[in-house]
């Protein structure tokens, strides 16, 4: 099977997002004890169009930014580093009490200490992004998309952005775009937004071609049911989210490709990682297998990453997941929270479990 894409398209993959930055601790050390910080630029969709910019791909994020902002900066800098370019509508910052970019405050866990990660969004300019500021028949019908990837993190975080998640999605919808729907729900988002949120998923879901999310997201973004209690064996984990999947695909026909991550955590720095992927009528599953992590933020997305990869390139859905379990878990051995590979090459290496050097 593969996924029919647009030709002639100016951008192989389009991504709304929020930006912002994350602060972390140097040396797997907990953020509430201090000592040196590193900053890095962040978005778990900019995330997962960094595979396919890295490896030469045309990216571009549609955001918002406070205008005149050294983070602002910062952030059109970072993502010009990493090949994608950025089309954003420029906000007065107001007064110093005023509109600012996310914070992302990380502890990335060391051994037996899991990670932390707490958000700081107060203020988040990235909750004005208005479909008003943005001409999308020059986008869809002039340039051309081939897949517009959305998450439920921008589709959520305020009433305007649900807006315009969903008016993006019909936009993509009409000019033969392809779209992605990475549901990703954050029960702090939905709190007392429960109906309102659940039409807007609905349709998103209803019209995209590619749907990925666990058994949370599923459950609670589009009330399908979730995998069966007990049977702890893999095979059993595994056949209960199979039957979810199944149960996601009748209730959304228009989608064709649906994909979960597998992880079990041993340790903060150990992982067994895995995945499931349903194309058409056909399953490539590949068990959870060991990967160092050295930090595991970002893994999900790199996922994604990957697996969007691979259905650009066109190559068979075996390839979709194996590329997205590799570029998952190149993730975790970076201090980023977004893969940088070299090349596809590597990406494949850390698929074929080859970590020896290359000269």
């Amino acid at each position: 099977m593969s996924v029919e894409l647009k030709q002639n398209c100016q951008y192989s993959l389009l991504v709304p997002t929020s930006m912002g930055v994350r602060i972390t601790a140097a040396d797997g050390q907990p953020m509430h004890v201090g000592g040196p910080l590193t900053m890095q630029v962040t978005s778990a969709e900019s995330n997962v169009a960094s595979v396919s910019s890295y490896l030469g791909l045309k990216v571009k994020v549609l955001t918002a930014l406070v205008k005149g902002s050294p983070i602002a900066r910062l952030i059109r800098d970072d993502l010009a580093s990493r090949h994608i370019d950025c089309e954003a509508r420029e906000v007065e910052q107001g007064s110093a009490w005023g509109f600012r970019h996310q914070f992302n405050i990380a502890d990335s866990g060391h051994g037996s200490r899991g990670p932390r990660v707490w958000n700081d969004r107060a203020g988040e300019v990235g909750r004005t992004l208005d479909v008003k500021d943005f001409d999308l028949e020059r986008m869809f019908g002039r340039e051309g998309v081939q897949i517009i990837h959305l998450s439920g993190l921008i589709a959520a975080l305020s009433p305007e952005t649900g807006r315009f998640c969903l008016e993006i999605a019909r936009a993509a919808k009409k000019y033969g775009t392809r779209i992605s729907f990475d549901l990703n729900y954050r029960a702090s988002f939905w709190k007392g937004r429960e109906r309102e949120l659940a039409e807007i998923f609905g349709e998103i879901a209803s019209i995209s071609d590619i749907l990925v999310g666990n058994e949370e997201d599923f459950q609670l973004c589009l009330g399908v049911q979730g995998p069966e209690a007990g049977g702890q064996d893999l095979a059993a984990k595994i056949d209960s989210f199979k039957g979810m999947i199944e149960r996601v695909k009748a209730a959304f026909p228009n989608a064709s490709v649906f994909a979960t991550t597998l992880r079990e955590v041993i340790s903060a720095n150990l992982h067994r990682w895995g995945a499931i992927l349903a194309a058409g009528d056909d399953w490539q599953i590949v068990e959870p297998r060991e990967i160092g992590v050295l930090d595991r933020i970002g893994g999900g997305d790199g996922f994604v990453g990957g697996m969007l990869y691979g259905i650009l390139k066109g190559w068979e859905p075996e390839k979709w997941v194996q590329f997205g379990w590799a570029s998952g878990a190149l993730v975790t051995t970076l201090l980023t929270d977004y893969a940088q590979p070299a090349d596809e090459e590597q990406v494949w290496s850390v698929w074929q479990g080859n970590a020896r050097v290359q000269r």
